[in-house]
């Protein structure tokens, strides 16, 4: 089963099953993805929640975790969840959702759960999502990690949308088919003929279990070129970069079983990281030449990224101090003599003056 949360998160998730399970606090976003199956509408305390979403409240969402508590704790197991982190429906569950987990003694490797994070692109994207997201990371998502009960996490990141100027329906689709070359491992190696070792749905799933971030990537190799130069040239640009690895998994395909042998750089690529990765080498005909499906496993999100997210953060919030500041307007303090002005007025208007200033006195105005 594949679940989608929020807004952002359903729009993958049922990019990449039709039928996925998808959850939101507002039945009217929920009415707006297109495609997928089950359609849970989390319910929330404050009034019109069903109809105004979460408006970017990772609390609201948090509430709605609540009340489904126990059905999501079992409906993730072993499962794939995808959400966005700077939105207050998929952050507000999330946190709910990975802080129980984190409270967990263990769970069971076939019980561990993959998940999908969007993160937002700091530059051009809201402020309060680049918070929200800070404090997520550093929060519900380190401790979820710390604690081992977690499967792989992904960091996608949004940055390839905006610099390219992509649709979300457009972006959408890039993540699904990028995520799919990582998904299909264990079917390529049903599907085609194995040349050397093998790769099938038990090892990928114990792989996936890990409780570790995940860089994957596929690219056209050149045995003739370097593996690690090939490798940096060809990170996923739709996810963050990767840190060290500490686990590896790779997939060689090639057109003819004689080019097989290839593998070894590969391999002596990894070793000589200190790394033993699990891998498989298969003949597939309908390839012109050979591709390689790599899956980096690393223990920390990039030591920069909270600290860039903060950095961000503070100069959005410093231009809006500065933004205020400019629109301030500081008008000039006004010196009346009330005597003198009554005076004046009841002049023009021909009234008594002493009735009017006698009444002003008795008022302390003057």
């Amino acid at each position: 089963m594949t679940i989608g949360i929020g807004g952002a998160g359903s729009k993958l998730a049922t990019k990449l099953d039709d039928g996925a399970t998808i959850i939101n606090v507002s039945e009217t976003e929920l009415n707006k993805v297109l495609g997928g199956g089950r359609r849970i509408v989390a319910p929330v305390s404050s009034a019109g929640g069903q109809f105004k979403g979460s408006r970017k409240s990772p609390q609201i969402g948090l509430d709605a975790y609540r009340a489904l508590r126990r059905e999501l704790q079992e409906m993730i197991k072993g499962e794939k969840v995808f959400s966005s982190t700077g939105g207050g429906t998929g952050n507000g569950i999330l946190t709910g959702i990975l802080h129980d987990l984190a409270g967990r003694d263990s769970v069971p490797m076939e019980e561990k759960t993959f998940f999908g994070l969007i993160l937002p692109y700091a530059p051009m994207e809201s402020s309060e999502f680049v918070m929200n997201t800070t404090d997520f990371l550093s929060g519900a998502v380190a401790e979820a990690i710390d604690s081992g009960n977690t499967g792989n996490i992904v960091l996608f990141s949004n940055k390839v949308k905006f610099e390219k100027k992509l649709s979300e329906e457009e972006y959408n689709k890039m993540l699904a088919e990028s995520l799919k070359v990582l998904l299909s491992v264990p079917e390529k190696n049903e599907k085609y003929r194995l040349l050397d070792e093998h790769i099938d749905y038990e090892d990928f799933a114990l792989f996936l279990s890990k409780p570790y971030f995940n860089h994957f990537t596929g690219f056209h190799y050149d045995a003739t070129k370097p593996f690690g130069e090939q490798l940096l040239k060809n990170v996923n640009p739709l996810l963050l970069p990767p840190e060290e690895a500490i686990e590896a998994l790779f997939v060689l395909e090639v057109p003819r079983a004689e080019q097989a042998t290839q593998f070894y750089s590969i391999l002596q690529y990894f070793v000589g990281n200190k790394v033993s990765p699990i891998y498989s080498v298969l003949e597939n005909p309908e390839l012109e030449s050979p591709f390689v499906t790599v899956s980096l496993l690393y223990s920390r999100k990039p030591a920069e990224l909270v600290e860039d997210f903060n950095r961000i953060s503070e100069e959005h919030v410093q231009m809006k101090v500065e933004r205020s500041l400019e629109q301030h307007i500081v008008l000039p303090k006004l010196n009346v003599n009330l005597e003198k002005e009554a005076t004046r007025a009841m002049s023009k208007r021909g009234d008594a003056q002493n009735d009017i200033l006698a009444t002003l006195k008795r008022l302390g105005k003057i």
